[in-house]
């Protein structure tokens, strides 16, 4: 029998100039260069017999690297994990709705250990609610000619030419609202890369002042932004939550006082709530504070806050300027992943408790939402872009939930898929009327074919009374 060979750590050796520590873990030297007469890295210096007057410490602020004790102060100063100052359009929790324990159960079951009597009462609600819904929304698939040499190449891949057809779809579909013009600012909410404001902004060809914000919550690699270089679109990237997001205070918007045009495209779950919240709030919300609910900031001595204003007013010897909010010209979001969605973000709350429905109902029927499209088919049916890398809010989460909740057994798979796409439907007619009661016409409608995405529903949404500002650029 031959032997068998020997371990790196007995015949091998660090390359030149790299660090000499061997790490057990990866079966191999540490591949970090060194300083000039240094054996060890930084980060391995500690086990070096020259470097065991100084001891290395965790980071406080990430315990990833870790730093010499007595250089801490310094490196804290610059440490890229430290807390930077936040900007003037962060407001915390502004877009996050108002938190009502009393409607929050203390704990759920998994829908797998749900008795089925109570499984049954619980699609007994759904279907009586979904009753005057309409089940069938109408397909309004397009396209649009600036993405038609794009969707014609033959470089394409399957997932390349599904996201085109997708993003050529919407595209049309804001084209067909009479968004597309100069004078606007097309913010797009978990813009990921940035292809859907790309493709606008190829769309809109010469068009004049043009702003593209593009919101995102972490750090995204690849991203187009850079191919941008017309004189006439100005493209800027927002690091921040759309939890956070107050557009009144986001400069460009401040300084052009142009109208927003809301986009997204698989704005994933709750994510589309927080948008939707962030731009009805930024276009007045007619006495309530944005999110749907009654407004709760009322002063101590029982004053609202715009009768504390008229008073400091009075005092001052004159009114105020009041603050300037963008108009909001238009919303087009494609719908994602409603398993992800949370009660107290939700903004078809008020919907719901009209149909007497409320934080129970709603958490079960969010997570039977991904029957429609958790492949109980087989993997044939999953042929969307859960496998693709569809783009989302940034976090990464697929359109469909491979730990989805088993539902009992009794169940075919058509009826699951039905019960799923309903679930899906009600959410979705809740996010519709929260922007009906604040002055929009919204609008379902299908943008694609199951094949090209099975996360195939539009919310579109336009002022009932058109937007001045729009209407003048049109």
């Amino acid at each position: 029998m031959a032997a068998s060979a020997p371990t790196p750590r007995a015949t091998g050796s660090p390359a030149e100039g790299r660090c000499g520590y061997y790490v057990a873990k990866k079966k191999r030297f540490c591949r970090m260069v060194v300083a000039a007469g240094k054996r060890f890295c930084g980060e391995h210096a500690g086990a070096a017999e020259e470097e065991n007057a100084r001891k290395r410490i965790l980071c406080p602020l990430d315990p990833k690297h870790t730093v010499y004790e007595d250089q801490l102060a310094k490196h804290l100063k610059k440490c890229n994990s430290r807390e930077k100052p936040k900007p003037d359009f962060f407001v915390q929790d502004i877009n996050a709705g108002l938190k009502d324990e009393t409607e929050t159960p203390d704990q759920f079951v998994p829908i797998s250990s749900l008795p089925e009597e109570q499984l049954e009462n619980l699609i007994m609600k759904l279907r009586k609610a979904s009753e005057g819904l309409n089940a069938t929304l109408r397909d309004q698939t397009m396209s649009h000619p600036a993405l038609h040499d794009a969707l014609t190449d033959p470089r394409n891949g399957d997932s390349a030419t599904k996201h085109l057809k997708q993003q050529a779809s919407i595209l049309g579909n804001i084209e067909k609202l009479k968004l597309l013009g100069p004078r606007r600012c097309f913010v797009e909410f978990g813009a990921g890369k940035g292809r859907l404001s790309h493709w606008v902004d190829i769309a809109l060809k010469d068009a004049e002042e043009v702003h593209f914000v593009l919101v995102e919550k972490v750090t995204t690699r690849f991203k187009v932004d850079g191919k941008h270089r017309k004189k006439n679109a100005v493209f800027e990237r927002l690091q921040i939550d759309i939890q956070h997001l107050c557009l009144n205070k986001i400069p460009v918007l401040s300084r052009e006082k142009l109208p927003v045009v809301g986009i997204g495209k698989h704005l994933c779950g709750v994510a589309t709530d927080l948008a939707l919240r962030c731009l009805v709030g930024a276009g007045g919300a007619r006495g309530e504070d944005g999110s749907g609910e009654p407004s709760a900031k009322r002063r101590k001595d029982g004053r609202a806050d715009g009768e504390a204003r008229t008073a400091a007013e009075e005092g001052r010897g004159g009114p105020a300027p009041a603050p300037w909010s963008p108009p909001v010209a238009g919303i087009v979001i494609a719908l994602c992943c409603h398993h992800r969605c949370d009660w107290r973000h939700y903004v078809g709350r008020e919907h719901f408790r009209a149909l007497g429905l409320g934080a129970l109902e709603f958490h079960y029927f969010q997570r039977m939402s991904s029957w429609a499209t958790c492949g109980l088919r087989g993997a044939a049916r999953r042929g969307g872009p859960s496998a693709d890398g569809e783009e989302h809010d940034g976090a990464g989460h697929p359109v469909t939930d491979g730990r989805a909740e088993s539902p009992p057994g009794s169940l075919t798979a058509e009826e699951k898929e039905d019960i799923g796409r309903l679930c899906k439907l009600l959410i979705d007619h809740g996010r519709a009327e929260y922007l009906r009661r604040h002055g929009f016409r919204p609008a379902l409608q299908y943008y694609t074919e199951p094949g090209v995405s099975p996360e195939n529903v539009l919310l579109t949404a336009v002022p009932q009374r058109p937007c001045p500002a729009a209407e003048a650029s049109a």
